[in-house]
């Protein structure tokens, strides 16, 4: 079952596009600098999101869901991200999330919990890192147990993005004990049946309000809640390009807000001296080109995963990979740079943190998107992938 079609959901784009922006304007934006500063969950954001239908927006109608396309939630995301990072952030796993689900899980059970998503505006996180694999997403030590149908796990995770406010954890092990590390399924972990112990503190540079604390996650339940697909396919097919598209689309926003504020502080010099072009406007239309840049590398990746997303061929194939690592290392990369630009163009005004044009959130926000799966072990992923790589 896909939602990722183009033209599945087109009514729709409008009226979440625009629920995004009035939430971003409305409630993530005069929260923003609090969740900043405390370190705390953006949970009145969240709650509207809820309230307006976005978290049931990727599940298909006939789950109970809004049925838009990846493109809208995309869309939304950007929304989101010009006014708080972490609230862009929690909207963007959650619907990574909901797309595994949506695309792999075909049990009634499961289609139950879908349904529950939907009606219920459930939260979903995910536990996908584990203590002492290095952060190889596709490689688990711990593994399912149980018996007589039910499974139980334990997963020290150095990292469960907002766990402790989420209603259920998608997490990642091993098939069952003798499954070597990379034979992996997604297991989801309902708040009633899961035990969070934290393990770690989260006092980050930017994306504060993502609360990613790290946890040993343990929890039991029927072995019907796990997701029919290996996750090998889930991760290829599913989790990684969506995981990047969203992420960039959250940085497209930041980068946006950024250009935004260069942009008012150019215009506003220029009132001050009719008939001058002032000094910074060249600076701002540099920044400009390197916006379109970023815009171009989003929107055109996001097209072309609508075109393939039901070809587990090209899904699977080490050109898709290649391409889907290559947006996000290049999107991480530009965002700073055009927060970077914004700021020369702002001077003290960026610089200090009360002012109308400060950038210090926007620019903090903006170097963790090369931490997040760090860029280096993507270059190094795409280096082994282009050795064996056949020529087109």
């Amino acid at each position: 079952m896909s939602v990722i079609s183009e033209e599945q959901g087109t009514q729709a784009i409008q009226p979440i596009v625009a629920a995004a922006q009035r939430i971003g304007v409305e409630v993530a934006a005069p929260a923003a600098e609090d969740v900043d500063a405390r370190s705390r969950f953006p949970q009145e954001a969240i709650d509207a999101m809820r309230d307006a239908g976005l978290l049931r927006a990727l599940i298909p109608v006939e789950l109970g869901g809004l049925g838009c396309t990846l493109k809208e939630v995309a869309s939304a995301v950007t929304e989101l991200g010009r006014h708080c990072s972490s609230a862009a952030m929690v909207y963007a796993m959650h619907q990574i999330q909901v797309a595994c689900l949506v695309r792999h899980a075909r049990s009634p059970q499961l289609l139950d919990f879908i349904r529950d998503v939907a009606d219920r505006g459930l939260l979903l996180a995910s536990a996908t890192t584990e203590v002492g694999i290095g952060g190889d997403v596709r490689s688990s030590t711990c593994a399912v147990l149980g018996q007589n149908g039910q499974f139980e796990l334990t997963k020290q995770a150095p990292v469960i993005s907002y766990g402790q406010y989420a209603d259920a954890v998608l997490a990642t092990a091993r098939r069952d004990p003798e499954s070597p590390p990379n034979d992996q399924v997604l297991v989801v972990c309902r708040r009633e049946n899961l035990q969070l112990e934290e393990k770690s503190s989260w006092d980050a540079l930017g994306f504060r309000g993502t609360c990613s604390l790290g946890f040993i996650l343990r929890a039991t339940g029927p072995r019907t809640d796990i997701v029919d697909d290996p996750y090998g396919d889930i991760s290829s097919q599913t989790m990684l390009p969506v995981s990047h598209i969203l992420w960039s689309s959250l940085w497209l926003g930041i980068a946006t807000a950024a250009s935004d504020k260069a942009r008012k502080f150019v215009q506003a010099a220029a009132r001050k001296t009719p008939g001058t072009v002032p000094p910074n406007a060249l600076r701002l239309a540099e920044l400009t080109n390197v916006l379109s840049q970023l815009h171009h590398v989003v929107i055109g990746t996001r097209t072309r995963y609508a075109e393939v997303a039901d070809d587990p061929d090209q899904t699977t194939s080490i050109g898709f990979a290649v391409s889907m690592n290559a947006l996000k290392v290049s999107a991480s990369t530009l965002v700073v740079d055009i927060v970077q630009r914004a700021l020369l163009i702002c001077g003290m005004a960026g610089y200090a943190n009360h002012s109308p044009f400060t950038l210090g959130r926007l620019l903090r926000d903006a170097y963790g998107a090369q931490l997040m799966v760090n860029n280096d072990r993507i270059n190094a992923n795409n280096a082994q992938l282009l050795l064996v790589a056949r020529e087109s």
